[in-house]
């Protein structure tokens, strides 16, 4: 997967991004706008339904897992004898609940990667576990893994590779197509609700290889027929790769986003509603910024696209043994919980499963490491100790929602200042070295700049400081104590509205 994404920067984003009635994610921007309108029309950008229950997940598992499991391979060519395909030991229960031990909250199935070969009993080629000696040709992974995270309550996706390098019809592109939306109509409709499709960039054939030209305005169509709770990701129009495969997301992330409208005569100004041949393509999703007033400027439209961090806990996305004793660490997942989930993203790590069938023991020990630290961490809001208060709140909106832990309640403050600040009064010094904080998203992204201080010495003192907060934004610094800590935000598109907010203390192990 290390170059599979090269065809993100051509992504096609048509007209089935999500109904109007489900939330306007999606806003034309007029010819000649100017800086004030476009802002305006970032300010109505707001997430689907789909695309709000997708991002409150938060944390979620990638299961690689085929013939590339034996033969040592990442990307297999498609001629691998179905034979090898045997784990002596597979248990899609075991998988499940590691991942649900470990605090996710939903799988990915890769159903079908590059080399073609199908994890379920498909009717559209004869290169799957039908000819396989696992569970004598008659098993079905697909079905397997669905039933046992519906059985343990975790959400599940499907992965399935546009690239094809075994099927005889990949490159002839009306043939292919139509091998592919069969493909989908089958894991779409026999394997129960579907949380998240899938869809990968990468193509490997070369200037001298195959040229298919992928219909995906009719596979989003397809999703959004069979599985309309589903979001669409990375080659698809809900959810968007961030850039790397390092685990690290960026500061600002902006979920609010600028695109290349490639034809504008079917848009209605406010709306996608009318829009089903068109073409999005967003502008660069792999620079340090994507969605400031400055990348705004000049666009043809603005879109709701949030942020997907996906890394492996191992050097490869296959399992290797050779890679046994090369786990990440507790401390380096550590450090991408806080720079994906931490960073207004969501978090998708690919655990492997072995040979057997398992997951190795070695990731095991790592993910509840990882668990622990990070339960260990949250258990306690300080804040909640504290009296809050804020300058100019709007009324019925007071800092105190900020504490309630109601998901519905939010602060928010008045226009009629160039800054605000929240309060935080404590009976006695508390000490805490981390912040939490999550905007009402429901209502857009706006902030573009923050910062948390403390008093001390008669005089308030910087701590740490950030720029996006979005759905949520978690921020890492040295100890401190202080009876009187305040957020203050120094640059806001509208408005601020802030659902949650809280202080922690991080144990020292």
């Amino acid at each position: 997967m290390n170059t599979k994404r090269i065809l993100l920067a051509f992504l096609v984003l048509t007209g089935w991004m999500a109904p109007v009635a489900d939330a306007q994610n999606y806003v034309a921007v007029p010819d000649g706008a100017d800086d004030a309108a476009v802002l305006e029309a970032a300010l109505a950008v707001r997430p689907s339904e789909r695309q709000m229950a997708w991002q409150e997940l938060e944390y979620y598992g990638f299961i690689h897992f085929g013939p590339n499991t034996f033969t040592g391979k990442e990307w297999g060519d498609g001629t691998t004898d179905p034979a090898v395909f045997n784990p002596t030991g597979l248990d899609a229960n075991q998988w499940v609940a590691v991942f649900k031990e470990a605090g996710m909250k939903g799988l990915i199935l890769t159903a079908k990667h590059h080399d073609g070969f199908c994890l379920w009993p498909t009717a559209t080629t004869e290169y799957s576990v039908v000819q396989s000696p696992w569970r004598s040709g008659k098993g079905d992974l697909v079905k397997e893994v669905a039933d046992a995270c519906r059985a343990a309550g975790l959400k599940f996706g499907v992965y399935l590779s546009p690239w094809d390098r075994n099927h005889p019809a990949y490159g002839d592109s009306p043939a292919y197509n139509e091998v592919f939306r069969r493909q989908l109509t089958e894991l779409l409709t026999n394997y129960g609700e579907v949380f998240e499709v899938w869809f990968d960039g990468a193509n490997g054939e070369g200037p001298n290889g195959k040229v298919q030209q992928y219909d995906f305005e009719s596979y989003y169509a397809l999703i959004r027929q069979l599985q309309p709770g589903a979001v669409i990701a990375i080659m698809g129009p809900d959810v968007r790769w961030v850039g790397n495969e390092a685990g690290k997301g960026r500061d600002p992330e902006w979920s609010v986003l600028p695109v290349e409208v490639a034809s504008r005569r079917k848009i209605a100004a406010d709306s996608q509603q009318d829009v089903k041949q068109d073409m999005f393509v967003p502008k660069d999703a792999r620079g340090n910024d994507l969605g400031s007033r400055e990348k705004l400027k000049g666009t043809s439209g603005i879109i709701w696209y949030p942020s997907e961090v996906d890394t492996s806990i191992r050097p490869g996305w296959f399992y290797h043994s050779s890679q046994d004793d090369k786990v990440k660490s507790p401390r380096q997942l550590e450090d991408i919980y806080y720079s994906s989930i931490g960073m207004n993203s969501t978090l998708l790590l690919n655990i492997p499963p072995d040979r057997r069938g398992l997951i190795h023991e070695n990731d095991i020990d790592h993910l509840m490491a990882l668990r622990r630290r990070i339960e260990a961490t949250f258990a306690v809001n300080l804040a909640r100790q504290a009296k809050l208060s804020s300058v100019r709140p709007a009324r019925g909106f007071e800092a105190t929602k900020l504490t309630d832990g109601d998901k519905h309640s939010y602060w928010k403050a008045t226009t009629a200042a160039s800054e605000h600040a929240i309060e935080f009064h404590f009976k006695k010094p508390v000490t805490f070295d981390r912040l939490m904080l999550q905007e009402n998203i429901r209502n857009g992204q706006r902030i573009e700049a923050f910062q948390l201080e403390i008093y001390q010495n008669g005089r308030w003192m910087k701590v740490a400081e950030g720029l996006t907060v979005g759905y949520k934004r978690l921020l890492r610094f040295e100890k401190v104590s202080s009876k009187k800590v305040r957020v203050k935000i120094t640059a806001f598109r509208a408005a601020p509205e802030l659902i949650e907010a809280g202080l922690y203390l991080a144990p020292e192990n």
